[in-house]
């Protein structure tokens, strides 16, 4: 009996086999490949970038209601200069706001919170365009100022480059209206040229001359 609980104490403490290396190579089983994932955001400068807490107003339910927490920016296009609104939810991702921000935009201060502001936006956040009253909350009062000026100097920014297309745009049909308006004249005279008859040469002789016969001018 001793010997047995010996025997059997004695496998228990004894070290475990090391695995053997058979020198086998397991292939995985599903290879994974690189995937190049785009944002959108790849021709467009970022403005802008701060953390914040973006509400909606529901005018069914007459209330505000949250849309998402996360980062909200202003992203500049590199060939256009158009600038748009985009926010994105730190955990999903998934956008909650997304619009031009136009020269006809105007943002303020929400009433009794100087850390949150509203503005009126046509945006595209759910793949279709909607108008929206949106509210932005954010952690300090700078920031929210911060982002008001931010939102003004590109909203007047937009109305100079519109005014500055409207006055090219004016420019050039001026220079048009001009290149048409000399043509026209410079017809009218080739017009008129082929229009006047030609002087015989009879017509170009002084007028004792031209009644005068051939023997008569002989004598």
């Amino acid at each position: 009996m001793a010997s047995s609980d010996t025997e059997r104490r004695e496998e228990e403490e004894a070290p475990a086999a090391e695995d053997e290396d058979t020198g086998a190579q397991v292939a995985p089983i599903v290879k994974l490949e690189a995937v190049n994932v785009t944002t959108g955001e790849e021709d467009e400068d970022a403005i802008l970038d701060l953390k914040s807490k973006l509400y909606r107003f529901d005018k069914d339910g007459n209330q505000w209601k949250e849309r998402g927490a996360g980062t909200v920016k202003f992203l500049k296009h590199k060939e256009t200069g158009r600038v748009r609104l985009v926010m994105r939810q730190s955990k999903t991702l998934k956008i909650c706001a997304n619009h031009l921000v136009l020269p006809s935009m105007t943002v303020q201060e929400h009433v009794g919170n100087e850390k949150s502001c509203v503005w009126h936006a046509t945006d595209f956040a759910d793949g279709e365009l909607k108008d929206e009253l949106f509210c932005i909350r954010f952690p300090s009062i700078d920031n929210c100022k911060t982002f008001m000026e931010t939102f003004q100097e590109v909203a007047e920014s937009q109305k100079k480059k519109v005014e500055n297309k409207d006055a090219s745009a004016a420019a050039g049909l001026l220079e048009k209206l001009s290149v048409e308006d000399e043509k026209k004249a410079e017809d009218k005279s080739e017009d008129k040229a082929e229009d006047t008859p030609v002087k015989s040469k009879e017509e170009d002789k002084p007028e004792g001359e031209a009644g005068k016969s051939d023997a008569e001018k002989k004598d």
